[in-house]
């Protein structure tokens, strides 16, 4: 059972107890007639084959109150898609596969570009973007919820509560982040426990406990978490970052958008767990080493934004802030786990920890250099304001390729 403290400047909704998911359900499909709700799974090929997904599609065969589910595929060929298209029919809503690397979406991509107006490299990021942009086509839907496709604890459980705060009008609010447990035989969410938060907390140090964005950030519990729901009035104006700053940099144009009262985060699993990625210690262009890299270069253009000043003697000194705002954490884990009867791998940690400290460097390094950096992806309202017919346009494009 978890505790009920709240703590930091967004609400927290907590897992008390056993959770009735009959009621929660039949709740859900009373307010989804006034408010209906879509389900954007962004998802790789491969991960078809995967026995997670499978599991997924087993769970959503008996959810009733999602009005429709959008599999945002990333790049397939003809007989992928075709074939991804056989392996979702069998789910009883709604289903449109977006076929991003398909023809009509491609040539789509293109006269978007066309109107100097950047969308991303293929990834996650400007796939979930394309899905919100069908979406707004449909002009229908009140909310949307995201959720990845490699949950190998998944249940229908973890839907419904992420689903709740915004679909119950008694609640209203317009976005909602889960969170969850990650832990096995030993603790997991090495970027999250060992870099985010200590990084987080050490620019709190410098720059002081009254800024409100990191406060904002250090509110949530997991903050890399790829599971959240908001309304789709959010979804047309925020811009995301396509690479592995893609949760940081939602987060941030959140805070930018709405009231910080119309933000939640829930517990939504009692345990969770998904792939995990190499540690990449000696190459920042792959794993969480570059996971890392993304999301400092996210972290510091959002501040830089917020009128934070960066120089070199700032870098240094956060750099040094971090490393032992870290390995006091890392000792707090350590006897967090000896507590429980957790394995704790210190020489492992410690070895993140040094990774981690590389990651801020590099990405330092960048931001002095570039401050600006890649565009993010551009909001659909501006897409629209370039492009009047764009969303007619996508919905047409979705439709012709799911016949």
């Amino acid at each position: 059972m978890s505790d009920f403290f709240q703590t930091g400047v967004v609400a927290t909704f907590h897992r008390l107890g056993s959770v009735d998911i009959e009621r929660i359900e039949a709740e859900l499909s009373w307010y989804t007639r006034e408010r209906p709700l879509a389900l954007i799974l962004p998802s790789l090929y491969s991960e078809l084959e995967g026995e997670a997904l499978k599991g997924i599609v087993k769970e959503l065969k008996h959810v009733k109150y999602i009005n429709q589910i959008i599999v945002t595929l990333g790049p397939a060929k003809r007989e992928e898609f075709r074939k991804a298209k056989e392996f979702f029919s069998v789910l009883p809503q709604e289903v449109r596969i977006i076929w991003n690397t398909g023809k009509r979406l491609s040539e789509i991509y293109k006269s978007i570009k066309a109107a100097d107006l950047p969308v991303g490299d293929e990834g996650k990021g400007r796939s979930a973007w394309m899905a919100y942009g069908y979406v707004l086509s449909t002009q229908k839907f009140h909310s949307i919820v995201l959720h990845d496709c490699d949950i190998v604890t998944y249940n229908r459980e973890l839907l419904a509560r992420l689903c709740y705060p915004v679909t119950n009008p008694n609640l209203d609010y317009h976005f909602c982040k889960g969170y969850y447990s990650r832990v096995t035989d030993r603790m997991h969410g090495r970027v999250t426990r060992l870099l985010v938060t200590p990084l987080i907390r050490a620019l709190h140090k410098i720059l002081g406990y009254n800024n409100l964005l990191l406060a904002f950030f250090d509110s949530f519990r997991y903050p890399l978490a790829g599971e959240f729901s908001m309304v789709t009035d959010l979804a047309r104006v925020i811009r995301i970052p396509g690479d592995w700053g893609l949760e940081v940099g939602v987060l941030a144009e959140v805070f930018r958008n709405t009231s910080l009262r119309r933000v939640c985060q829930v517990d939504i699993a009692e345990n969770y767990e998904h792939k995990h990625q190499e540690l990449s210690p000696d190459d920042a262009s792959r794993g969480l080493h570059k996971m890392c890299v993304d999301i400092c270069k996210s972290l510091f253009r959002t501040l830089s934004s917020e009128g934070i000043v960066f120089s070199e003697g700032f870098f240094n000194t956060l750099i040094a802030t971090y490393m032992r705002t870290a390995q006091d954490m890392l000792k707090r884990y350590e006897d967090d786990a000896a507590i429980n009867g957790l394995y704790f791998d210190r020489h492992a940690e410690s070895l993140a920890v040094e990774t981690f400290t590389k990651g801020i460097k590099q990405a330092a390094e960048i931001i002095m250099k570039d401050p600006l950096g890649v565009p993010l992806i551009s909001s659909w309202d501006r897409v629209t304001s370039a492009i009047p017919d764009i969303l007619n346009i996508i919905k047409e494009a979705v439709e012709e390729d799911n016949k």
